[in-house]
């Protein structure tokens, strides 16, 4: 009988999951778009029968809950992890359907949905990442967790040793007898000479991954990290700045205007005062990260790297969180390589802190 007081333990490669979940989830929305415009948004059935892709989203979803349900085995969750994405890439991609009573594929509400839907899971991975306080059943879950690579036979030293780690803190800290013989009783089955142990074998992937980071600590220093850095700040705020100022420029011409206008509200991004007061926000907003990214920018030059990283920080989360909601509904999803650039630069960033700024 399950104790009421019980805490879930997190699974050791949480993390690594919910990431193959964020970019498989990304990939299938901008496949699937990509996809639809390409073929001129072919429809599945006839008559009055229309499968739409939603139901191929729900099926992946139901088969991504089932894997763990009927296989004990890392690579069911990998598979989950995958086929969670995809499902759910299928199904928020037709958001659009269900929040109009037009059942309108293209509403602008679509696309912020979207893009909020993934962030929040953005959210919940970058807690997700972060250390926890230690705990003895904790370590003892992920310790058990970790032996399914010597039932593998699939044990290699860099694994062992964190194993070894792991039962060894059990055994200095827990607050039982019994999880203390537990974990003794394992370390010594760690400890036998007859335990398989096999050298590290790379996949295709995890080996490109780590030439990657092979090379990025080799040629990346901080000094390069930090041009790299502020080339980037210069460029997305320089580029934001720019592109505002030429529209208000342009929007002196009265033709421009009515052009312009007219773009917006044909397409359904405006409708009225409402979203023309909201199109006026998101131009303000643009300019003022523009405005903190090129400081930010300046900062860095001027050897103010502290509050430079901090500028930029706030700029590029505040491009990310509230400002793209907005470009996302009056762009769509022509501004995902901006985001993306932006999420990029958020992580260089973070980088430049962790390794070229003291803590504090």
């Amino acid at each position: 009988m399950m104790g009421a007081s019980l805490r879930w333990v997190r699974r050791t490669r949480a993390a690594a999951y919910l990431r193959n979940t964020l970019i498989s989830f990304g990939l299938t929305v901008m496949a699937t778009r990509l996809f639809l415009e390409l073929t001129g948004y072919p429809q599945l059935g006839s008559g009055a029968i229309l499968i739409a892709h939603v139901l191929w989203g729900g099926l992946l979803l139901f088969g991504a809950a089932l894997i763990p349900l009927l296989f004990v085995h890392r690579k069911a969750l990998l598979w989950t992890s995958i086929l969670t994405g995809a499902g759910v890439g299928l199904f928020i991609d037709e958001v659009g359907k269900f929040i109009t009573a037009s059942n309108d594929y293209f509403h602008p509400a679509a696309a912020p949905i979207v893009y909020a839907f993934f962030l929040l899971t953005a959210l919940i991975y970058s807690q997700v990442r972060r250390p926890r306080r230690r705990d003895a059943r904790t370590e003892l879950y992920q310790a058990l967790e970790g032996l399914e690579e010597v039932l593998d036979q699939d044990l290699n030293p860099e694994e062992k040793d964190e194993l070894r780690a792991r039962l060894t803190w059990v055994l200095e800290h827990a607050g039982t007898q019994e999880r203390r013989d537990l974990a003794a009783s394992l370390l010594n089955f760690m400890d036998a000479e007859s335990l398989n142990v096999v050298p590290e074998r790379l996949g295709r992937v995890e080996s490109a991954f780590a030439h990657f980071t092979a090379w990025r600590r080799r040629h990346l220093t901080p000094p390069r990290l930090k041009a790299v850095v502020v080339g980037g700040l210069m460029a997305l705020g320089g580029w934001a700045v720019w592109s505002l100022l030429v529209l208000l420029l342009r929007s002196r011409d009265p033709l421009f205007l009515e052009a312009k206008l007219a773009e917006l509200v044909i397409s359904g991004r405006v409708a009225g005062h409402g979203e023309l007061i909201w199109f006026g926000v998101r131009l303000a907003a643009e300019g003022i990260v523009g405005a903190l990214l090129l400081s930010s920018a300046c900062m860095l030059l001027a050897g103010r790297d502290g509050l430079g990283v901090r500028v930029g920080v706030l700029g590029l989360t505040f491009a990310l969180a509230v400002v793209n909601l907005l470009v996302f509904y009056f762009e769509q999803f022509s501004t995902v390589v901006t985001a993306g650039l932006q999420f990029l630069m958020l992580q260089a960033l973070d980088e430049y802190r962790r390794s070229s700024l003291r803590p504090g």
